[in-house]
């Protein structure tokens, strides 16, 4: 009888809640500390952005309309306008030896993975511009791919050189990269200069034909997934 009682008052307990299994924080884990170094990689582009010239807008986070493209669009990291061309930026936050060409289809890490050639991939993104802004004649375009300094290049030595229209920059140098571009551009005789109301005018059509809408984001985000995998 008492064994009986036990077992009754046993099982009234409240049960303990299931200990958590060894591995399942750690992809989160893993995803939480992704997103902070890239939040905090973007923050350190905006500072640099922020140090411009006055005369220079710039537009960070941008997916625009690309038939060309498999998911129907270009998301753009950073764009600047400036009076003498458009600074095309995309960001990586890579660790380790970047090495690679303007014609290798595939870069690599570390000769630890492979990633598309960012030139390349830079390249739709101005394409894409290209399209957009078809009214305003003779912009010229500068690629500048950015990384980290927890990145050493191993590349062609030209993308390093300010007289190159493709650049590799490291992203505490990004202002520098392009205050010396603009200084080299406003030297060449036939530079085109663009007006403060044409900079106005390109600033507010990329703006206003900026996608927002978190579902087309999303979308994009997982076919470019699907076409890297």
């Amino acid at each position: 009888m008492l064994n009986k009682l036990l077992a009754l008052f046993k099982n009234d307990l409240p049960k303990k809640a299931d200990a958590p299994k060894k591995n399942s924080t750690k992809p989160q884990r893993k995803k939480i500390e992704a997103t902070r170094i890239g939040e905090l990689g973007e923050h350190k582009i905006n500072i640099q952005l922020d140090q411009l010239p006055k005369d220079c807008k710039y537009l960070s986070d941008l997916l625009l309309p690309n038939s060309k493209s498999r998911s129907g669009y270009s998301q753009i990291d950073h764009l600047v306008i400036s009076p003498y061309g458009l600074f095309v930026i995309e960001t990586k936050n890579y660790n380790g030896e970047i090495k690679g060409g303007r014609s290798d289809k595939y870069w690599s890490v570390s000769n630890r993975f492979k990633m598309y050639n960012p030139l390349m991939q830079n390249y739709g993104h101005i394409k894409a511009l290209e399209t957009l802004l078809a009214e305003f004649n003779m912009l010229k375009f500068i690629s500048m791919i950015s990384f980290t300094m927890r990145c050493r290049f191993s590349i062609d030595p030209e993308l390093r050189k300010i007289q190159s229209d493709e650049l590799i920059v490291y992203d505490v140098e990004l202002s520098e990269y392009i205050n010396r571009k603009i200084i080299r551009l406003k030297a060449e005789p036939t530079a085109a200069m663009l007006t403060l109301e044409d900079i106005r005018l390109i600033y507010e059509k990329v703006n206003m034909t900026n996608i927002t809408d978190p579902k087309i984001r999303a979308e994009h985000v997982e076919k470019v997934k699907i076409k890297n995998s």
